[in-house]
């Protein structure tokens, strides 16, 4: 094997910048406070890291919040990693954790005992039973499990044809052919197996984890058509989705320009990031260099990691953000119909972001105070030249509040958790799981113990939106609009977002001392849409079932 230097972009990572000023909002108590112990949620995901600076070890892992047994809260699966050794990837357990009603979890066995070597997950109703399914990504074959509505899951993986063995990051479930089934979009990352790895150093000659630009391996992401059987297709050339090769680690699957057909955004690795626009004939081009999501405003492709898209600004499009590595800030995008524009700086997140490598994260109103605020769990995939005690790779996260200047700016308190301790973060999982209308959020740690911090803000008024789909399960790819004092508020449903995770279904909105939201609009995937006047009660989780759709967008 030969011996490289890590590029000079990865490499950025290694020292820090010189402090910049950031804004910062008082706080008189965290937002959020660490639940692990209490919720009975007890995992590390274990990358297996052994010396030979194997490239997946510093990339994983992930989870996802969806509710298994439709009781009304989210149950938790967690992929597991295990150790990769010449012959291959060696997988430990996954887990599955029941929601005991009250945000603590006990593990509970499911029929399936999964042990390859896991990145993360996506939930939806693959086969239109009204159970939310699994499909668990890997390092290796990924597995499609089907929800059999009784706590237990079957392997559906041989019978669907969706066991793809590469080397996948994340997925989403989108109906994109508008035939009334969830199609799959798979995120490949690289062409990589342990045959193939080479050795990399740092800027010192020690050895260190490489950079995806040095193997040079780029590989195709899959969209699988269900077929509606249990069967899906690979119809990842038909749909020229083979076009453009990348190196992809986050996926967010709404549509952008609300013509009726979900678009597919996929964060890429030190490579121009991918928008898969739905050409609604069952193909997608690609085409975010020219509607300029691409890049940053300085034409520099980023190191894209995870990803989130909803409507920041109350004008009824979906605007887009991607976070990236040390050095490089966050690059949020305002959607303006035909085009994105840059606005990181505007919104006060370049200098607030840059001081870390982010991977999950998502745009959630934590004191739902009616601005959306921005979590990212932090961690390092390069040692800094002054090796800390403890995890060389350890950051801490950061909590930016947003306000009604569409501006964000830093908690006082980092984090905004008690008691907050550096790790190596990568998947958040955003989810209410005590139902008490306050997100929470789940961080997933390399080789340390996951993380649930509660939140515990002081308690505003909110509305909670459970949007289902003709067969009772939760309608992705719907888009929500609600009225709250006069503005309308747009959300999409969606699982899919943040870093190799799934994440609760369900539309939060935050009112602030609003008391009422009026007239809710549900606009499916085909552009159908349905109307609900009057007044939703605040404070509440409204469930909505589909009734016939009443008019055409």
């Amino acid at each position: 094997m030969k011996r490289c230097l890590c590029t000079l972009l990865f490499l950025a990572g290694c020292s820090d910048p010189s402090p910049r000023v950031t804004e910062t909002v008082p706080q008189d108590h965290p937002l959020l406070t660490d639940h692990t112990e209490a919720s009975g949620v007890d995992f590390t995901w274990h990358s297996g890291a052994s010396g030979s600076y194997y490239m997946p070890e510093i990339i994983g892992g992930g989870g996802g919040l969806f509710d298994a047994d439709d009781d009304g809260d989210l149950d938790l699966y967690l992929v597991q990693g295990g150790h990769i050794a010449s012959d291959g990837p060696h997988g430990l357990p996954d887990t599955f954790m029941r929601n005991d009603g009250n945000g603590t979890y006990t593990r509970s066995p499911i029929g399936v005992d999964l042990t390859d070597y896991g990145m993360g997950v996506a939930t939806g109703d693959v086969d239109n039973d009204g159970d939310v399914d699994l499909y668990v990504l890997n390092l290796g074959t990924n597995r499609l499990l089907l929800n059999n509505g009784n706590g237990t899951f079957t392997d559906g993986t041989a019978l669907s044809g969706t066991g793809d063995a590469g080397w996948s990051a994340a997925a989403a479930f989108l109906d994109h052919d508008h035939d009334g089934d969830l199609d799959l979009f798979v995120v490949n990352y690289l062409a990589w197996t342990p045959a193939s790895a080479i050795d990399c150093s740092d800027s010192t000659g020690a050895p260190e984890y490489c950079s995806p630009d040095n193997f040079k391996a780029p590989t195709v992401d899959r969209l699988f058509r269900n077929d509606g059987n249990g069967r899906f297709t690979d119809i990842t050339t038909a749909a020229g989705i083979n076009a453009k090769p990348g190196t992809g680690l986050g996926i967010v699957a709404v549509d952008f320009d609300r013509d009726g057909y979900q678009d597919v955004f996929v964060a890429n690795d030190l490579m121009p990031d991918h928008l898969w626009h739905n050409n609604g004939d069952g193909t997608f081009s690609e085409i975010a260099m020219q509607t300029g999501c691409a890049m940053d405003d300085e034409g520099k492709a980023k190191a894209g990691m995870g990803v989130d898209a909803t409507d920041i600004d109350n004008d009824g499009d979906l605007d887009l953000i991607v976070c990236n590595l040390k050095n490089e800030s966050d690059s949020f995008f305002r959607n303006d119909g035909d085009y994105f524009v840059d606005i990181t700086s505007k919104a006060g997140l370049r200098s607030a972001t840059r001081v870390n490598t982010r991977f999950g994260l998502g745009f959630v109103d934590f004191d739902n105070d009616g601005h959306l605020d921005l979590y990212e769990a932090n961690g390092a995939v390069l040692r800094p030249a002054h090796l800390p005690d403890g995890d060389p790779y350890a950051q801490r996260n950061l909590l930016l509040l947003g306000g009604a200047d569409g501006r964000f700016r830093a908690t006082a308190l980092r984090g905004s958790v008690d008691n907050h301790q550096a790790m190596s973060s990568r998947g958040a999982i955003f989810g209410d799981i005590d139902n008490d209308g306050r997100m929470d959020v789940i961080v997933i740690n390399r080789d340390a113990p996951a993380r649930v911090y509660r939140n515990t803000a002081t308690p505003r008024n909110w509305i909670t939106f459970d949007v289902r789909n003709d067969y009772g399960a939760p309608a992705l790819g719907n888009i929500l609009e609600v009225t709250v004092d006069g503005n309308t508020i747009t959300r999409p449903v969606k699982s899919a977002w943040s870093y190799m995770t799934a994440n609760d279904p369900r539309v939060h909105i935050g009112l602030g001392q609003s008391t009422e939201a009026t007239d809710v609009k549900i606009t499916q995937p085909d552009g159908l849409y349905w109307a609900i006047p009057g007044r939703f009660e605040p404070n509440q989780i409204h469930r909505v079932d589909r009734p016939k759709p009443t008019g055409t967008k």
